[in-house]
């Protein structure tokens, strides 16, 4: 089993060169946010997840969560560990110093869940739950409920979960039957099942504080009659402990591909009618409410698929250089050959190398977003930020996710057979990627949403933008052999995914149908031009620090390197689904659907 090393130098690059974390640094609310700052962060954050977390991966993998008549234990080790994450203050980043959080950008956060993740991404999901509801809380809540709430939940005292789905409903949240009774004093009874609630119970902390989505008596039917409440685990009293135990449990726990360690809960809320809630964000507002932890959690999976795919990576870079098989063409020592001197073997890990650094790009430059979208003082960049958003919310969420199942599979197949064998542990990491294109909405759901409604949102002013800032930033590459084909091919990705985006556009008129029957094409297709954005803006970074005499060599010129072998492998293969997102709907749907056999 391979432990996992932080890339601690890799999310620096990242964060100065390619994504310029000191423009958030500028901003008042994050004056403290300073390089010397981020560094420790960075580097305590890398050395407490390979040190704490990375050991106990495969315990949880192995010997998992378990249900017992006191309720869900959590996998030997995690408590203990737990309890060390909430004391070292990794619960409280980017958490509102109003409510006794650092205060620090949800980008540096971003950067550390992501360490977090890859060391143990079982683990990660309760805090992952918890940040969705604290941002929920502040976001909707009201006074009373964010003091009763937020302070214990960001020092990781208390848990949150987020309770959507129902066992007929699916991804159709609309149809969720939940009950919400009022009592006439402010309080309601909840009644009700769900199911996939991740870390819906656990003994890792006091009291869990469950986010769930019910229904008023006489509400609108589907969405617009749902709204959303606060139920704890253990009720609170006036003067902030605990009470009764309140009636929500956990009933069984699901048997999983992955993610062992994680419990996902069926909660049944109510079995004994004293099940005790509190509205937040009014009568049938709970969408808006829900949303605020949907949107924090899909930039979240999408940092998960980046760090399962980050994990893959160095297990099997370790792999092929140890693993010795044939005589590789093109070999300058005798003997046998380490797999890594193989011509196909590179282009896997070239592939696992390149696309994981574009998705880890995509998703802190979607961080930095949120972070100026919020908190800059200009309206006109907050407006610009919160657009840019709006667009990367669903390439961060669907590509991280896909890159993390496409490389860890890759990885898989780089171990040749004996990654098969769960001992060396790839395994592992495959299983528990496949579900992050899954949950917090299927990676269709993300095409849905870019497709349906961020290409169209202010007349498509924020896309336009921004590729138009892609394609004038190739102009001012540099004019040499190293970077002629990063600029050639990124402006023939940007050109396409205009055509593909307004062709798109003109769909939502003409057939909507068709516009979603390309939608998923088109997610890859954005991701890759923002992707390859990225990537050369480092490479040009890189390409600047070396002619300044930068010592740093090998690491530097890797960066232009990988630069161009994503626009020269990856590009390509993705301007040729124009013509599949162009085709329409008309084959999808050819064959009547009950002749589908």
């Amino acid at each position: 089993m391979v432990e996992y090393i932080a890339p601690t130098r890799e999310m620096k690059f990242v964060l100065n060169d390619i994504i310029d974390i000191s423009e958030i640094s500028q901003i008042d609310r994050f004056e403290d946010a300073t390089p010397d700052i981020i560094d420790a962060v960075l580097e305590e954050a890398g050395k407490f997840c390979g040190d704490i977390l990375s050991p106990l991966n495969v315990v949880g993998d192995t010997q998992g969560a378990r249900l017992t008549d006191d309720g869900v234990k959590p996998a030997p080790g995690f408590k203990e560990a737990y309890i060390s994450y909430a004391e070292n203050g990794w619960t409280s980043v980017a958490g509102d110093v109003n409510y006794g959080g650092q205060g620090l950008p949800i980008t540096l956060a971003s950067a550390v869940y992501e360490f977090v993740d890859a060391a143990n991404m079982a683990f990660s999901l309760n805090a992952m739950l918890t940040t969705g509801a604290i941002e929920s809380i502040l976001a909707h809540g009201s006074e009373e409920q964010k003091n009763t709430y937020l302070e214990k939940m960001i020092s990781g005292q208390w848990a949150g979960s987020m309770n959507l789905t129902e066992p007929h409903a699916g991804t159709d949240v609309g149809a969720l039957r939940t009950k919400a009774e009022p009592l006439g004093d402010g309080t309601y009874l909840i009644s009700g099942q769900k199911i996939f609630i991740t870390w819906g119970d656990h003994d890792m902390t006091e009291n869990i504080i469950h986010l769930v989505l019910a229904r008023t008596p006489g509400s609108p039917e589907g969405t617009r009659g749902i709204s959303l409440f606060i139920v704890p685990k253990f009720l609170v009293n006036e003067d902030g402990s605990l009470g009764a135990r309140n009636d929500a449990k956990c009933v069984s726990l699901e048997h999983k591909l992955g993610i062992h360690g994680s419990p996902t809960c069926v909660m049944a809320y109510g079995e004994e009618g004293k099940c005790v809630g509190y509205m937040i964000g009014g009568e049938n507002k709970g969408m808006a409410a829900m949303f605020t932890m949907m949107n924090n959690a899909r930039l979240n999976v999408g940092i998960q698929g980046v760090a399962c795919a980050e994990r893959a990576w160095q297990m099997a870079v370790l792999y092929a250089k140890e693993r010795v098989q044939g005589v590789a063409v093109g070999a300058t020592k005798p003997g046998p050959s380490a797999i890594i001197e193989h011509a196909d073997v590179r282009r896997m890990l070239m592939t696992i190398k390149s696309t994981t650094e574009a998705a880890r790009a995509i998703t802190m430059l979607n961080a930095k977003a949120l972070d100026m979208g919020e908190h800059h003082a200009d309206a006109e960049v907050r407006e610009k930020y919160k657009g840019l958003a709006d667009l990367l919310t669903p390439l961060s969420k669907a590509y991280g996710s896909d890159i993390g199942v496409e490389n860890a599979s890759l990885a898989l197949q780089i171990h040749g057979g004996m990654g098969f064998i769960e001992e060396t542990g790839i395994a592992q990491i495959y299983r528990d990627s496949r579900i992050n294109p899954i949950y917090e909405g299927t990676n269709g759901v993300q095409a849905m949403d870019l497709v349906g409604r961020k290409l169209s949102m202010a007349g498509g002013k924020h896309w336009r933008s921004f590729l138009a800032e892609i394609d004038s930033f190739c102009d001012d590459l540099p004019n040499s052999q190293e970077f002629k084909s990063i600029g050639k091919n990124l402006k023939i990705a940007v050109m396409t995914t205009m055509d593909c985006a307004e062709w798109i556009l003109a769909q939502h008129v003409n057939n909507m149908r068709s516009a979603l029957a390309g939608s998923s094409p088109f997610l890859r297709l954005f991701s890759v031009t923002v992707g390859a954005y990225l990537l050369a803006k480092g490479a040009r970074a890189a390409r600047t620090r070396l002619d300044n005499n930068d010592q740093d060599k090998v690491f530097l010129e890797s960066k232009i390197i990988t630069c161009r072998f994503y626009v020269e492998q990856i590009i390509p293969p993705c301007i040729g689904l124009k013509d599949s997102i162009l085709a329409g709907d008309d084959l999808f749907f050819a064959i009547e659907s009950e002749n589908m056999a």
